[in-house]
């Protein structure tokens, strides 16, 4: 059976020195050891390790078929998002990021395909960078954080760049970065274990409460690790909106468990339990196979949590390549 990673990051060797370049220790820098490390630092303090099948093309494609998965849809780590820095130097690194990631997928098109990275502080220039990546580089669509500087996602600012991709047919994955309660709760890697997931909550919720998805009913979203708490609170949701919905409903009069059909989720919730209440909860043909490779929060044997499942063999297909195959507008020949 065809298998789909469609959340699984990947960093060129090499990228830009724009910590240098532009005076800005905010920008993340590579350093790799004599003793065979590769350090990412940020803020010039250590910001984490990676290793070869972080850029390894051909490793990475060894390592997943270990476990019977054919392609990965590959996608940059949220901290190169920079979304601080200025729009053309963040647009600098951005297009270094998607040459390379295109230039992979087209020495490799059976095992992988790609989803860009844009400069969302400057709609106008993201807009443009999602075209470069949909019409010249054959990217399938674009990664963008849950949240741009101080702009939720239901900001008037960005709603052109989400007309633009709704228009392109450009899949959009939603990922968790610069988490909520890093400065409060820095001890015990809460800012991953809680902020992590309250951050997909916010995201969805702006997009469903501010009107986004009302709005774009052919909008392609997608929310990383299984939404977060999003679809595990859905009820406590619902019922503010009904309750109090001068609170609530002030930009979108309608249910918000409605649009949950209109959102795509990845299977990577780390419990078996909570994957099969996601998919009562949002149905098999809203969820993926995605795993958070190559790092350790992520899925550590890729569709384990699938494999855990009672499905039948229609919904197994679904989650191991149909739903991922509608999202990335492409076909099953495509890697064939």
């Amino acid at each position: 059976m065809l298998k789909i990673d469609i959340h699984a990051h990947y960093l060129p060797r090499d990228w830009p020195d724009l910590a240098s370049k532009y005076g800005d220790a905010r920008f993340p820098v590579i350093h790799h050891t004599a003793d065979g490390r590769h350090r990412i630092y940020k803020d010039g303090r250590f910001f984490r390790e990676i290793w070869s099948k972080t850029w390894d093309a051909r490793e990475r494609i060894d390592d997943y078929a270990r476990f019977g998965v054919q392609v990965q849809v590959i996608s940059t780590v949220p901290v190169m998002f920079s979304y601080w820095a200025k729009p053309a130097h963040a647009l600098e690194l951005h297009q270094s990021l998607n040459d390379h990631m295109a230039a992979t997928v087209a020495a490799h098109p059976r095992h992988y395909a790609g989803i860009g990275t844009v400069p969302m502080q400057s709609p106008r220039l993201a807009i443009q960078e999602l075209e470069r990546c949909v019409d010249q580089l054959g990217l399938q669509g674009v990664q963008i954080g849950s949240h741009i500087g101080d702009w939720n996602l239901d900001a008037p600012e960005l709603f052109p760049f989400f007309e633009a991709a709704a228009d392109l047919g450009a899949a959009i994955l939603v990922h968790p970065w610069d988490m909520m309660g890093s400065e409060s709760m820095p001890k015990y890697w809460l800012p991953w274990l809680v902020g992590m997931p309250a951050e997909q909550s916010r995201a969805a919720c702006c997009l469903i409460f501010g009107g986004v998805l009302e709005r774009l009913p052919r909008l392609k979203i997608c929310m990383a690790h299984g939404g977060g708490s999003f679809p595990y609170t859905i009820g406590r949701i619902e019922h503010g909106f009904n309750m109090r919905p001068d609170l609530v409903a002030t930009d979108n009069p309608h249910n918000p468990r409605g649009y949950l059909k209109q959102l795509y989720f990845d299977s990577w919730v780390a419990d078996p339990r909570a994957l099969q209440y996601l998919l009562d909860t949002c149905g098999t043909d809203r969820v993926m196979l995605g795993t958070d490779y190559p790092f350790p929060l992520g899925e550590q044997v890729p569709g384990a949590g699938i494999e855990e499942i009672p499905l039948d063999d229609a919904s197994r297909a679904r989650l191991y390549h149909g739903t991922a195959l509608e999202w990335l507008g492409l076909s099953p020949g495509r890697f064939a």
